[in-house]
């Protein structure tokens, strides 16, 4: 079992990564039993997701980007993003 300052430094880092309290719970009940294989498929899962939300993000941004282009094109107005 892993030590309790340890175990609050991976809770903690999970926190961090944007993990709820129930994935958590989860992750810790896999390491409890011993199931490795299962805490990489909840960590994977939840990296997906949030790859997923930056590239969705990232998506607004590129609109926003070429929207401003457009209008700068039309107006010859100097760029004021960067």
């Amino acid at each position: 079992m892993i030590g309790n300052a340890s175990e609050q430094a991976l809770i903690q880092n999970l926190k961090d990564a944007g993990c709820g309290n129930e994935m958590i719970e989860r992750f810790m009940e896999f390491g409890a039993e011993g199931n490795i294989r299962e805490q990489f498929d909840l960590l994977a899962r939840h990296r997906r997701r949030l790859l997923e939300r930056v590239h969705a993000e990232e998506k607004k941004i590129n609109c926003l980007d070429y929207l401003v282009y457009q209008m700068q094109k039309k107006k010859s107005v100097k760029p004021f993003l960067k």
